[in-house]
């Protein structure tokens, strides 16, 4: 081989190896850009999973403190339209509430579960009555921010179910004693508050519930004739004693005059 031509053959290798190192340059370059992309994708990926979930704890965050909020709202709002009241027409507004609901439950059962046609009837009449001044009652305390309780406290559920325990002729006995009892307490209270009330729409409600409490008092009396019989029983014995002691005096006065008359000449 000449010398031209290994001069010839050396450029070519030289320039082989200049192009393979050429390339071998922008292939690592390239990797480096690709590396580079990728870790910048999946860091903006990372950062915009970060962020949305960020965002989703201060939703969570901002509907729980929303909910807090509310019921703060409502809880101070009906303790400033209790706040509102007097004593006494705090008292009047939750105990006519529970005893509402307390005439309605029982009532329920008297109709059902009463033996005599009576107190089915007078039972009909407390869920009819009362249920409406109930509902009445009650949109009165929500036009006042104030929400009534809508299930019976411990001590009225015990009562309930002391009653409701009992069957036949017990039964109505038993109903009809506590109703007497709690209609005079009733009439009694509506009679204060329509009376004394400090609150207009209290007194007014109280004022126009009166005649149907009484009404019913009435008819609660009417179930209890031996309640209702026993002053008058009572009078009559005593009218009858009387009658009697009186009768006998006339008698013995009438004997002993006879007997004079007899005696003289």
């Amino acid at each position: 081989m000449s010398n031209q031509q290994l001069i010839k053959s050396a450029h070519i290798w030289f320039l082989a190896v200049l192009l393979a190192c050429g390339l071998w340059a922008v292939a690592g370059k390239a990797g480096i850009v690709i590396q580079d992309q990728s870790s910048n994708q999946n860091s903006n990926s990372n950062t915009h999973n970060a962020n949305m979930q960020n965002a989703n704890m201060q939703n969570r965050n901002a509907n729980r403190s929303g909910n807090r909020n509310m019921g703060q709202t409502g809880a101070t709002g009906e303790q400033a339209g209790m706040a509102n009241m007097s004593a006494q027409d705090r008292d009047f507004l939750m105990d006519a509430a529970i005893g509402g609901l307390e005439e309605v439950e029982l009532g329920h059962w008297a109709a059902q579960k009463g033996t005599s046609e009576a107190v089915k009837q007078f039972g009909q009449r407390m869920v009819d009555d009362h249920g409406k001044a109930n509902a009445e009652l009650a949109t009165l305390a929500s036009s006042k921010g104030i929400t009534l309780p809508t299930t019976l406290d411990e001590k009225h559920q015990k009562d309930v179910s002391k009653i409701t325990k009992l069957s036949g002729a017990e039964f109505d006995r038993a109903y009809s004693k506590m109703m007497l009892s709690d209609h005079k307490k009733d009439v009694a209270a509506f009679e204060k508050q329509s009376q004394k009330g400090a609150d207009a729409d209290l007194k007014a409600f109280a004022t126009k519930t009166l005649p149907t409490l009484q009404e019913h008092l009435q008819m609660a009396t009417a179930l209890n004739p031996n309640e209702r019989g026993g002053n008058s029983n009572s009078g009559g014995m005593r009218n009858n004693t009387n009658s009697n002691s009186n009768s006998n005096s006339n008698s013995n006065r009438n004997k002993n005059s006879n007997s004079n008359n007899s005696n003289s000449p």
